[in-house]
């Protein structure tokens, strides 16, 4: 079966390194609902408060208690600000790092500070030229896999704003980000990695009371093989995570599509169900319905076929 870590993400939530209540995010005392937190030593912060934010960040660390439920990550700045949180006391009450700009180059530079056997997830974000480019990324996608870093990679992030900044333009304040030249770039990062194995999660969608447009994209950031988003409010929490919930017809479809009776086409729904083709759909619709609930229920037994 698949490994479904990824959807542990949910909605993420970046928090910048230099806020005052990093360790009472860490430890559920505020925001207890939040799965996710990435606490940010790159762009929401100055660099003249780097060493205050890594400072801040290490007190935070000695007083942060074990969250059974709840993935910490700090987003780094380079590969020299890794290496400088690697060196922190309590490090590893983190779970893993979100790597900034990544290309080939920059990954590799980030690999050789790492250490062996390293037990820190990663999730690099795919925001540059290079981006732009299915041979660049292909070559990433070579290397990481033939290194066997694979199951060290969380997820892949998109960093929309930083690509939208490329073609010297920011996301219209009416429309989601699959109204602009991204669409095209996230359906080929897509194709790129996700046959691979490879989750991918969401841009952000900066509009802090656009409801409406932050309905439409999730539900198209799922349309598109995209699983989990960041916040960049915590009133985006539920809105994201409510489209993660998925509905009794498809978990009632999954479950007979994973049965192990189950004749090789079968019709349900006015719709075609082939478990051969439709398998890994199957296992994911059940794996969320786990973690996120069904719609118009407290709670579901999910069993798999």
């Amino acid at each position: 079966m698949t490994n479904f870590d990824y959807l542990k993400l949910g909605a993420s939530l970046y928090v910048p390194a230099t806020r005052n209540d990093i360790a009472a995010i860490a430890n559920n005392a505020k925001l207890p609902g939040l799965r996710s937190v990435i606490f940010c030593l790159e762009d929401s912060i100055l660099d003249r408060d780097l060493d205050s934010a890594l400072a801040n960040l290490d007190a935070a660390l000695q007083v942060m208690t074990p969250q059974d439920g709840k993935l910490r990550f700090i987003r780094v700045r380079n590969p020299e600000v890794l290496a400088q949180c690697l060196h922190l006391s309590h490090i590893y009450k983190i779970d893993g790092f979100v790597l900034p700009k990544t290309t080939l180059s920059s990954f590799k530079a980030y690999q050789a500070v790492l250490p062996e056997a390293s037990p820190f997830k990663l999730m690099p974000t795919l925001e540059t030229r290079e981006a732009l480019d299915m041979a660049e990324m292909v070559a990433l996608r070579t290397y990481i896999i033939e290194q066997g870093l694979a199951p060290q990679i969380l997820s892949l992030r998109i960093g929309g704003n930083d690509l939208l900044n490329l073609y010297g333009l920011r996301r219209s304040s009416a429309r989601t980000i699959y109204d602009s030249p991204l669409r095209t770039v996230i359906s080929q990062l897509v194709s790129c990695f996700r046959p691979y194995g490879f989750n991918l999660t969401a841009p952000v969608c900066e509009l802090l009371y656009e409801r409406d447009i932050l309905n439409s994209e999730v539900s198209l950031d799922l349309d598109h093989g995209l699983f989990g988003k960041t916040a960049v409010h915590p009133d985006q929490l539920a809105i994201i995570e409510e489209h993660f919930r998925v509905s009794a017809a498809h978990v009632e479809a999954a479950n007979e599509i994973l049965d192990k009776d189950a004749p090789a086409v079968f019709q349900r729904d006015n719709a075609m169900c082939e478990p051969a083709t439709h398998r890994n759909w199957a296992e994911a619709i059940l794996a969320r319905a786990r973690i996120y609930g069904v719609h118009g229920e407290r709670q579901r037994l999910v069993r798999v076929g």
